[in-house]
């Protein structure tokens, strides 16, 4: 970011046909995002009449714009797929069809991450050109990226394909929405609710006017947001915006989460309380009682500190849920719970006499204690299952993690309903209708549950529960299909995958088998802790068109980044990237896929040749079926 120049490199190409000549004008720039990271650009310019085509034409037209980057010697790696403009989808005047092209201008972007330092990077575009009556052949130009004299990078020029954007956004709105209910939920403890009448007494003597009153309960509000939000940007500070998201299949990380949520569930079931020192709430009480800005500040301190007890265990629940999406989750997600505690408090300080209308605090703010309890214990045993799937130790196997979660949402079922008393349960006659109604809800998902224990897929938890495959009877119990798939043969090297398909989990096996009976491969860069992974395969791969593709058409090699299996001495190498040694399948799977496809994302499937040349673009997560059918059937199709 020290020196900010534009580099141009103005390359002409001249097409001829006959007496016509179309002149294309390209530029490459370069963006420094980081120390490793860039964005490279390559800008074409048409003179009027001309359109360059897309990278997404049909294969059988040969007219593609396809770009190469040189890493033969292994400086850096892509970052997702080069990405284009919109463009414009018309019917082309000499191909007689609907094709995808650029007029007067196109800017093609592609990230990349350097491994070592470098000054250039070369690159080759392939790409057609064409006018009203006549189409060139694929032209081929040199294209050479100086990286020390990179522009400083702006965020409206970010190199994120429509998709890809669209999901990081979807995942951080689906935190934010996650974070903003259980801060309600945080807001109808014991700890928190009752807090609300002693919240509006202090800004009442505190106000010596409506407008103070209002101007002083947007500052509490405000205090109290920056307090969550400082939370969640000392997590990402400490662990780093991306290296979290290395964590969500890391054992380690993984058992002491689950002990921790453990401990957060039995807290809140009513075994104990954690309760931070009484001498730190004693000095900020002292503090919130100083008026203007800093008693107000110290004031939102102290029920931060205050409703620990209850709001702890949820943050910490939340941080370890941001802590496997990674980037700007945790602060996202401590920005929605902080706004849902802030907004109540800061209402009921501004108008005071709406505080009538709130229930009276009682037995049912317990109520809504042990709930969260239950369902903290839930979640705990996906943890620990993500800990026993990586190391392959089938301890918790799927229908052995469905029979816990049946029986927590049962109990659970049970207390909803009277029939379980807990230590602090308050004595009452009846259930209200809203709790009964909850409990109706939670009574019909335990009941959805069960017949998962016989094989059925159970779409509201996929990637949750354990693959269908990682059980004691994957085909369910005594189903004829078991019986039919134990007796038939396998490939040599091959085992049972997701759904019945055989998949090979090594490499040059798969790929000899495929040429031994002249199908295409499909490689599934996966993990076994990767949830994405088991919604692809559970709502994608389970079409009767998939499946069918995935049976009969290619040949599926799943690559486990995360597979803990030790190498073989002999296997055992040091990594190119990192300079360690690597001693473990998953490490060697996925130092192939930065090296190979220069991306490390789960789940991405490529389908190459026998000479492992890629026949598509590869693809990433997309629950699009659709999209997934179309882009199989393309690469089958160019295969042929």
């Amino acid at each position: 970011m020290k020196n900010i120049f534009f580099l141009m490199t103005l390359l002409t190409v001249t097409l001829s046909f006959g007496q016509k000549t179309a002149p294309l004008l390209w530029k490459t720039v370069v963006e420094k995002i980081s120390d490793t990271e860039y964005i490279l650009s390559a800008e074409a310019k048409m003179d009027a009449g001309w359109h360059l085509y897309s990278q997404n034409i049909p294969a059988k037209s040969n007219l593609a714009t396809t770009f190469v980057f040189d890493d033969s010697e292994g400086g850096f790696f892509l970052v997702g797929n080069t990405t284009e403009e919109n463009g414009k989808i018309a019917e082309d005047p000499v191909l007689k069809a609907k094709v995808k092209f650029f007029e007067s201008k196109a800017v093609f972007k592609q990230k990349i991450v350097l491994l070592h330092e470098l000054k250039t990077i070369n690159a080759t575009v392939d790409f057609a050109a064409g006018n009203s009556s006549a189409i060139s052949e694929l032209q081929n130009l040199d294209l050479v990226f100086d990286l020390s004299k990179a522009v400083k990078f702006q965020k409206k020029a970010a190199v994120v394909s429509k998709k890809e954007g669209n999901e990081d956004q979807r995942g951080l709105f689906n935190i934010f929405i996650i974070s903003f209910l259980s801060g309600f939920a945080a807001l109808l403890t014991p700890c928190v609710f009752p807090m609300i009448p002693m919240t509006v007494s202090f800004f009442t003597k505190q106000s010596k006017s409506k407008a103070t009153g209002i101007q002083n309960a947007l500052l509490y509000g405000i205090a109290i947001i920056v307090i969550y939000v400082a939370l969640g940007t000392l997590v990402t500070a400490i662990f780093g915006a991306d290296s979290l998201n290395a964590l969500s299949t890391n054992v380690t990380f993984n058992l002491i989460f689950f002990v921790l949520l453990i401990f957060f569930a039995l807290s809140f079931l009513g075994a104990f309380e954690i309760v931070l020192p009484s001498s730190w709430l004693t000095k900020i009480d002292e503090k919130s009682q100083a008026s203007g800005i800093i008693g107000i500040l110290f004031m939102a301190l102290a029920l931060a500190l205050v409703s620990f007890s209850c709001t702890g265990p949820i943050v910490g629940t939340l941080l370890v849920q941001a802590a496997g999406q990674g980037g700007w989750a945790p602060i996202v997600g401590m920005f929605g719970f902080s706004m849902a505690i802030a907004l109540p408090f800061a209402f009921f300080a501004a108008f005071p006499g709406w505080l009538n209308s709130l229930p009276k605090s009682g037995g049912w703010l317990n109520s809504v204690k042990v709930v969260l309890g239950f369902l903290e214990l839930a979640l705990a045993f996906k943890f620990l299952s993500n800990a026993d799937l990586v190391l392959q130790l089938h301890l918790l196997e799927r229908e052995t993690f469905l029979s816990i979660w049946i029986a927590v949402f049962a109990a659970l079922t049970l207390y909803l309903f009277g029939k379980i008393k807990l230590a602090h349960d308050s004595p009452s006659e009846y259930i209200s209708v809203g709790r009964l109604g909850f409990g109706i809800l939670v009574l019909a998902f335990t009941i959805y549950l069960i017949p998962g224990l016989w094989g059925a897929p159970l779409q509201w938890i996929s990637g949750f529960s354990p693959p269908k495959q990682y059980s004691e009877s994957p085909y369910g119990l005594g189903s004829a299909a078991a019986e039919t798939k134990t007796i038939s043969s396998l490939p040599e090297g091959a085992e049972e995958g997701p759904n019945g398909i055989t998949v090979f989990r090594d490499y040059e096996a798969g790929l000899a088998y495929a040429k031994k009976v002249n199908k295409p491969v499909l490689l599934d860069f996966t993990g076994f802790a990767c949830v994405n992974c088991r919604k692809m395969e559970e709502r994608v791969w389970t079409d009767p068109r998939i499946l069918s593709h995935l049976n009969n058409d290619v040949v599926l090699i799943s690559l486990y980044v995360d597979d803990k299996r030790p190498l073989p001495e002999t296997e055992q190498f040091f990594s190119e990237i990192t300079g360690e040694k690597l001693k473990y399948a998953g490490q060697r799977w996925s130092e192939f896929q930065i090296l190979k496809y220069k991306t490390n994302a789960q789940p991405y499937y490529v389908l190459i040749d026998h000479e492992e040349k890629k026949l598509n673009q590869p693809t990433a997560y997309n629950p699009d079926i659709e999209f997934y059918n179309n882009w199989l059937e393309e690469g089958i199709k160019n295969f042929e």
